[in-house]
């Protein structure tokens, strides 16, 4: 059934109550998958121009994003190799994977089994945490932070913790005991990765190792743990509509998949591979470096899969009253600053009045010659 034939049999169809009747359960999209249904609620049917991207290409070459292995990185003699391995990879794709990054194995693991865990709990136990409001702080749990904006829902549900800055920080008995201690190794290490490609994303850019830091991108943190369940009709929807991230963001997810990159109009998966973490470059980064770095589209496709596909997300952003714009050393009269001035308030407005996408704030804030 195509998704036009879908919405059509339903002439009384009301997008705007189903959403509200959706929110108001508190049940997520887990609790629908659960339910037995054999067909998704019309809120979640995507439209054809964007269903007929879902259909893999059979002609083409399979790429993948780079892999690299930070092993080399306290090794004077090879790092400027890394450092040239990571800025090939942020200036043509802007995501890479990472092997060999110092987190233990068994981190990897438990951060997995832990936010698979907290959704597998009963409804009216996580219901307590769920919370719409998008300027909302500490902890919550919800489907679709973005429902009521959105023209159309995703399949996925999520728990969101904030842990810098101070003010907007989750309270230690807000969190969940299912998943607390693992919340917490999974910060700090990720923390550690984000500091080494900082340091190599500056080194690559030609300025001091701790530019990046020293910017305040860990001034703003939050930790997500996303839960993608069993779909009855991944044709017809996504688990996550194509979007780009703002600052920087470190990424593990399970051996389901389902996550794809956008490159060169093409999308392409990003393959689990064991123990390997996934990195992010934002879109305020690539206003930073004046385009040396990109920030791309991606999306996590919806899967049938009885074994729901998980993912770990450490969010490194600047405080929404920063202002950032071209590093001052990047630029010479041979090239120009591409973007004037911003703030990271005037980024988020455009943001999410945009559909997630950097590309209207980035034109918005692009110097005209």
């Amino acid at each position: 059934m195509a998704a036009t034939d879908h919405i059509a049999a339903t002439p009384t169809y009301d997008l705007a109550k189903e959403f509200k009747e959706f929110d108001e359960s508190k049940m997520g999209v887990k609790g629908l998958s659960e339910s037995g249904i054999t067909s998704i609620p019309n809120m979640f049917i995507h439209p054809p121009e964007v269903l007929s991207t879902l259909k893999k290409p059979t002609s083409h070459t399979k790429k993948a994003i780079p892999l690299i292995d930070l092993s080399n990185f306290n090794v004077p003699t090879k790092r400027h190799q890394l450092v040239e391995q990571i800025r090939e990879a942020t200036s043509s794709w802007g995501f890479f994977q990472v092997i060999n990054h110092g987190v233990p194995l068994s981190v990897l693991n438990e951060i997995m089994d832990a936010i698979k865990a907290f959704h597998e709990q009963p409804h009216e136990v996580k219901a307590k945490l769920y919370n719409r409001d998008n300027e909302a702080q500490g902890v919550m749990y919800q489907s679709n932070y973005d429902l009521y904006r959105a023209k159309v829902a995703t399949w996925h549900d999520s728990i969101s913790i904030w842990t810098a800055p101070e003010e907007k920080r989750g309270k230690e008995e807000d969190i969940p005991e299912i998943c607390k201690k693992e919340m917490a190794a999974w910060e700090s290490h990720s923390a550690k990765v984000a500091e080494i490609v900082f340091e190599l994303l500056s080194e690559g850019l030609g300025v001091e190792a701790e530019r990046f830091k020293k910017l305040g991108f860990f001034d703003a943190r939050m930790l997500v743990g996303h839960y993608y369940p069993y779909c009855p009709q991944p044709d017809l929807t996504v688990g996550l509509k194509p979007h780009t991230d703002s600052g920087f963001t470190v990424l593990l997810q399970n051996q389901v998949g389902g996550l794809q990159v956008k490159h060169c109009d093409e999308w392409v998966d990003v393959e689990p591979i064991p123990g390997s973490l996934t990195i992010n470059i934002g879109d305020t980064i690539q206003v930073i470096s004046n385009d040396n770095y990109v920030s791309v589209e991606h999306r996590v496709l919806a899967k049938a899969s009885k074994e729901p596909r998980i993912s770990a997300v450490t969010f490194f952003n600047m405080n929404t009253n920063a202002g950032f714009e071209p590093l001052p050393e990047l630029l010479s009269s041979d090239k120009p600053a591409i973007y004037r001035k911003s703030t990271v308030a005037e980024y988020l407005e455009s943001y999410y009045s945009k559909g997630l996408n950097c590309k209207y704030f980035l034109e918005k804030v692009k110097i005209v010659n």
